[in-house]
C-alpha cells in the first residue's frame, strides 16, 4: 500500500461515519433482540430462520432494483463470505453460549479489531499500525472491565476456543467483505445469507431442535427486528462502511456493540447499570477513537 493510499484510508467520508454509527446502534440492539428471541426459538433454528427470511427480503430488493446476479468466481466468493460472515461464526458462538456466559463471549468478540488488523497485515492488505494495536488493546480492556468487573470468566476451554474461532472467522469475513464491497450490498447479502441459512438450519436438524414459529408478541417483535433492521439494515451498512474504510478500522463496531447493548438492556429489560460497566464503556470509546477515528478527516463524497 502506497503512502497516498494510506492517507486516503484515513480520510473517511461522512457517509461512512454515519453508516458506522447507525450500524453500531443496530448491532448493539441485536443482542437484546436475540435474548428475547431465544425465549421461544431454539438458537440454531432461530438464527437460520432469521437469515432465511432476511435472504428473501434481500432477493426481493435485488429483483426490484434489477441487480445482476453474481456468476462464476464472484458467486463462489460470495458464498464463502456467507459461510464466514453468518454460518460459521453464528454456529460457533451459539454453541459456546450453551456453556459460557454472554459476558465472556463479549470479551472475546472485542478482539475482532486486533484479529482483523493482524489478518490484514499477514495478507499484505494493510500496514502494521501501533495506533490500531493500542486502540484494540484499550478497547478489549474496556470491555473486559465492563462485563467481568463483577464476575469471573470461568468458561470451559472448549467454549473459549469456539469463541476465539468465531472471532477469527469474523475478522476474515470483514476482509473478504471489502473485496466484495464494490458489488451492490443487497445482492451480496442476498446470496450470502441464502447460502448461510440452510447451513444453520441443517445444524439445527442435527442438534434435534424443535422447528416452531414464535407465538409470544415480544418474540415476534424481536424476530421482525432481527430480520429487518438487525439483518437487512445492519449488514448493508457494514458493507458500506467496509467499502470506504480499512478492514481493521471497520471492525471497531464490534467493541462498541456491548456499549449500546448495556444501555438498551437497562432501558428495555431493566438490567442494572454498574460502575464497572460505565468505566469500561469509557475505555471502549477511548480505544475506538484512538485506534480508528483519531486523525481521520471526513471527506466529501459524491454518493
Amino acid at each position: 500500500m502506497s503512502a497516498n493510499q494510506v492517507t486516503l484510508s484515513r480520510r473517511v467520508p461522512r457517509l461512512a461515519l454515519v453508516a458506522f454509527s447507525v450500524a453500531v446502534v443496530l448491532g448493539g440492539a441485536n443482542f437484546v433482540a436475540v435474548r428475547l428471541s431465544n425465549q421461544e426459538l431454539a438458537p440454531f433454528w432461530g438464527a437460520g430462520l432469521r437469515f432465511g427470511l432476511a435472504a428473501m427480503l434481500f432477493v426481493v430488493i435485488a429483483l426490484v432494483l434489477r441487480l445482476p446476479w453474481p456468476r462464476g468466481p464472484l458467486l463462489a466468493l460470495t458464498a464463502v463470505y456467507g459461510a464466514l460472515a453468518f454460518a460459521i461464526p453464528y454456529a460457533l458462538m451459539y454453541w459456546a453460549l450453551t456453556q459460557a456466559t454472554a459476558g465472556t463471549a463479549t470479551v472475546v468478540m472485542a478482539g475482532v479489531p486486533l484479529v482483523t488488523l493482524l489478518l490484514a497485515v499477514i495478507q499484505g492488505l494493510e500496514r502494521f499500525s501501533m495506533r490500531a494495536v493500542a486502540g484494540s488493546v484499550l478497547a478489549v480492556g474496556g470491555v473486559a472491565w465492563m462485563v467481568l468487573g463483577s464476575q469471573g470468566i470461568g468458561a470451559p476451554v472448549g467454549s473459549v476456543l469456539a469463541m476465539l474461532g468465531a472471532t477469527l472467522v469474523i475478522g476474515q469475513s470483514i476482509i473478504l467483505g471489502k473485496r466484495l464491497s464494490a458489488n451492490h450490498p443487497a445482492m451480496t447479502n442476498a446470496v450470502a445469507m441464502a447460502f448461510a441459512a440452510p447451513l444453520l438450519i441443517a445444524l439445527s436438524a442435527v442438534a434435534g431442535e424443535a422447528w416452531v414459529l414464535p407465538g409470544q408478541l415480544d418474540v415476534v417483535v424481536a424476530l421482525v427486528y432481527l430480520v429487518t433492521l438487525g439483518s437487512v439494515g445492519l449488514f448493508v451498512l457494514v458493507l458500506l462502511v467496509v467499502r470506504t474504510w480499512t478492514s481493521s478500522a471497520s471492525s471497531y463496531m464490534f467493541v462498541l456493540f456491548p456499549v449500546v447493548t448495556l444501555g438498551l438492556a437497562a432501558w428495555l429489560i431493566d438490567e442494572p447499570v454498574t460502575l464497572p460497566a460505565v468505566l469500561g464503556s469509557m475505555l471502549v470509546m477511548g480505544g475506538v477513537w484512538f485506534g480508528a477515528l483519531s486523525g481521520t478527516k471526513p471527506a466529501a463524497t459524491n454518493n
